[in-house]
C-alpha cells in the first residue's frame, strides 16, 4: 500500500493535484485507514503513471478520466513518442517494476541504449529512476522483491558492459579498489563508477558488497592500490559513518579514498586523504586528471 506522498514521488504528480483529480474526476478511489489517511494500491499507481504520460502528451484529464485501465494502457502503447523522453521512460520503468515485467523493462533500457549509448542511459535514465524510488525503498513502500528485481536486471547490464572493456596491460597504471562496507548492499552506483574507471584505462579490483574491514586490509597488503572507492547509501548512524571513514584513512594513509552516496553528501570536514565524489561527471574529471 502507498501513501499519497509515495504516489507523488513515484508519479511526479503533486499530492494536491491527485486529491483534486480524485474529487473532480473520480480518477482513483483510495482506501482509508481508521485514522482517515488515504492509502493506494499498485493498480492506482499504474493508472496514475499512465495518466501522467498521456497528460504530458496533450490529452486532457477530463477525457482521460472516462477511460478504463485497459484503454489507458492501449493509448500509452500507441504513442509513437511514448519512449522518447527520459521522464516518460522512467514512468515505464516504474510500471515494469511494479508488474515485475522483465521484457518491458529490458525493452525500455535497450531502446535508450541503442539511441543514446550505455553511459548516457545510465546517467539520464537509470540514476534518476533509482533516485525516484530510492526514498520509497527506505520507507518500505516498495517491497524487497521489487527492489531485487530491478536491481539485478541493471546489475547484469553493468557487468556485461564492464566485461566488454579490454583492460590496459600497462603495469604502471594506477589501481582502484571498489568496495562497500559490511552493512552496505546498494552497489548499482559503485558498479557504474567501476565501469567508468575501467573505461578510462584504470587497473581495477571490484570487491562489491559487504566487505569486512579485515578483508579489505588483506587486499590492501597484497595489491597496494593507490585509490580506494566506496559508497554510503543505506541508512546508517552518522557517527558510525564518520568513525568508519576515520578508520579507512588511518589504515590506508598511503592511498586516496574516494567516497560517494546519499548518506555522506552533506559531509564537509573530511580527512586529508578523503575526497568526495559528487556525481559521475565529477568522477570522470578525477579519472582524467589521474590518467593525464
Amino acid at each position: 500500500m502507498y501513501s499519497i506522498k509515495d504516489l507523488e514521488r513515484l508519479t511526479g504528480i503533486k499530492a494536491h493535484t491527485i486529491r483534486m483529480w480524485e474529487k473532480r474526476y473520480g480518477i482513483i478511489e483510495p482506501k482509508r485507514t481508521e485514522t482517515n489517511i488515504r492509502t493506494y494500491c499498485d493498480t492506482d499507481v499504474k493508472k496514475l503513471l499512465n495518466i501522467a504520460v498521456l497528460n504530458k502528451h496533450g490529452l486532457r484529464i477530463s477525457k482521460l478520466a472516462g477511460l478504463s485501465d485497459q484503454e489507458l494502457r492501449e493509448k500509452v502503447v500507441s504513442l509513437n513518442v511514448g519512449l522518447n523522453t527520459s521522464s516518460v521512460q522512467i514512468e515505464h520503468l516504474i510500471i515494469s517494476m511494479i508488474d515485475m515485467d522483465e521484457i518491458k523493462f529490458e525493452s525500455v533500457l535497450n531502446r535508450s541504449i541503442i539511441k543514446n549509448g550505455f553511459e548516457e542511459t545510465v546517467k539520464t535514465l537509470l540514476f534518476p529512476f533509482f533516485d525516484r524510488i530510492g526514498v520509497l525503498w527506505q520507507t518500505g513502500s516498495i517491497s524487497p522483491a521489487q527492489e531485487h528485481f530491478v536491481s539485478n536486471l541493471v546489475r547484469q547490464k553493468l557487468f556485461v558492459a564492464t566485461d566488454r572493456i579490454v583492460p590496459e596491460s600497462n603495469v604502471k597504471t594506477p589501481t582502484f579498489v571498489f568496495f562497500l562496507h559490511d552493512h552496505e548492499l546498494h552497489e548499482i552506483g559503485l558498479l557504474f563508477y567501476h565501469y567508468i574507471a575501467k573505461k578510462w584505462g584504470m587497473k581495477t579490483l571490484y570487491l562489491g558488497q559487504i566487505v569486512p574491514f579485515d578483508d579489505l586490509k588483506e587486499v590492501h597488503k597484497k595489491v597496494k592500490p593507490q585509490y580506494l572507492f566506496t559508497s554510503f547509501t543505506a541508512s546508517m548512524d552518522e557517527g558510525w559513518i564518520e568513525n568508519y571513514i576515520k578508520e579507512l584513512t588511518a589504515e590506508f594513509s598511503d592511498a586516496t579514498v574516494y567516497i560517494s552516496g546519499y548518506q555522506v553528501k552533506e559531509m564537509v570536514d573530511l580527512p586529508k586523504n578523503v575526497q568526495m565524489v559528487k556525481d559521475i561527471e565529477d568522477f570522470k574529471e578525477i579519472v582524467k586528471e589521474i590518467v593525464n
